[in-house]
């Protein structure tokens, strides 16, 4: 049923892609996976051997994802056989996660005019590398403030993947999978990317230009969407800066101020005006972790009339100063709190016993994730 002739007549001309994929340490699996199984149902649909994949690591040794788990890669960079598309597999810690034998050899690609793409946070690599400059890139959410700050020449955007000439680049979680979804209906039609859709009980291919933060776009009441909610939340997110006031805001969706504090405190539980300044905090809190602004142009950047009224009102709302963020107090008292590996049974159900605790160690004391306070 699933022929060559059934799924279209661009199969006919198929031929094979092989995909490397560099495992940076603490890479999510989730997204590698999405990627890779999306590859695998596509050849499986098709009857073909449309794609093939390979994992590579620096040196050909092992590589830990951010859950603990060991991966065995196929090849090291230095022996990695000839791809026509090398995907950067990133996760927790981006910023410390690459080296400088990678960035060489991702550059060393990109001059052989080779398609690159990172996954998670690997395009922050790839951005380390220059091989992003002047094009649209995506980058899970949680890094983009960092990706803005350090790379200004990447045009960085808030989508779920990006496609743009040889480069594809997309956010975290099962966002790989929309990528490779789209890729496969470029080369092969939507017949076979519509397939592999519904393998995965995936109810529809998202499109480049959808957005992250789909928390947002779900909100529901008594089954009925609220776009109205959604469009003044984007405004918000739009304009932290220079923050809009909320008479304008609901000008803007044609609704009155009475009937928008209604709508936050029935969906959102807390007034607009609170909602708004969380997400201001939200996006100092990352800048402090991820950037190298000062404190007052951070302040400015984030709409707050003042340092000080900046510094009082994140130590109220994250319980911590701007500078002790910084300086990072959470990290030092995670570290301290980290559950101990046994000294004497080192057997390996009790090393597997703490991974879950390196995983949280690992999420609370690197700069760029974990900053979005709940």
């Amino acid at each position: 049923m699933n022929s060559i002739d059934t799924l279209g007549p661009a199969l006919k001309n198929k031929k094979l892609t092989r995909v490397g994929f560099l495992l940076l340490d603490n890479f999510t699996m989730i997204a590698l996976s999405s990627a890779i199984e999306t590859l695998r149902m596509a050849n499986q649909l098709s009857g073909e051997e449309l794609f093939s994949w390979q994992l590579i690591s620096e040196d050909g040794c092992l590589v830990k994802a951010s859950d603990g788990l060991s991966f065995t890669p196929d090849f090291s960079i230095q022996n990695a056989p000839t791809l026509d598309i090398v995907i950067v597999a990133g996760g927790v810690d981006i910023t410390r996660s690459f080296t400088q034998k990678q960035v060489s050899w991702l550059r060393t690609l990109g001059r052989k005019n080779y398609t690159l793409g990172g996954i998670c946070t690997g395009a922050y690599a790839l951005a380390h590398a220059g091989l992003l400059d002047d094009h649209e890139s995506s980058i899970h959410w949680e890094c983009l403030a960092s990706l803005q700050e350090h790379y200004p020449k990447v045009r960085c955007n808030n989508r779920l993947y990006s496609i743009d000439r040889n480069r594809m680049t997309s956010s975290g979680g099962t966002t790989p999978m929309d990528m490779f979804l789209n890729y496969i209906a470029l080369q092969y039609g939507g017949k076979l990317s519509s397939a592999v859709s519904d393998m995965f009980i995936c109810d529809r291919v998202r499109g480049e230009f959808d957005q992250q933060r789909v928390s947002l776009r779900q909100l529901h009441t008594n089954g009925q969407p609220m776009p109205k909610l959604v469009d003044i939340i984007e405004l918000m997110e739009a304009n932290l800066e220079e923050p809009i006031e909320l008479d304008e805001l609901a000008s803007f969706v044609s609704v009155s101020r009475r009937q928008l504090e209604r709508m936050f405190l029935k969906h959102l539980e807390c007034s607009p005006s609170r909602y708004y300044l969380k997400l201001r905090l939200d996006r100092a809190r990352q800048l402090l972790k991820q950037s190298s602004l000062s404190i007052v142009e951070i302040s400015a950047a984030c709409g707050f009339v003042s340092t000080p009224h900046f510094s009082r009102c994140y130590r109220k709302h994250i319980g911590i100063s701007p500078r002790d963020e910084r300086k990072g107090i959470w990290a030092d008292t995670a570290r301290s709190n980290v559950l101990r590996e046994p000294l004497i049974d080192q057997e390996s159900s009790i090393a597997a016993g703490i991974r879950s605790a390196t995983a949280l160690l690992h999420a609370q004391t690197e700069p760029s994730y974990g900053s979005v306070a709940i």
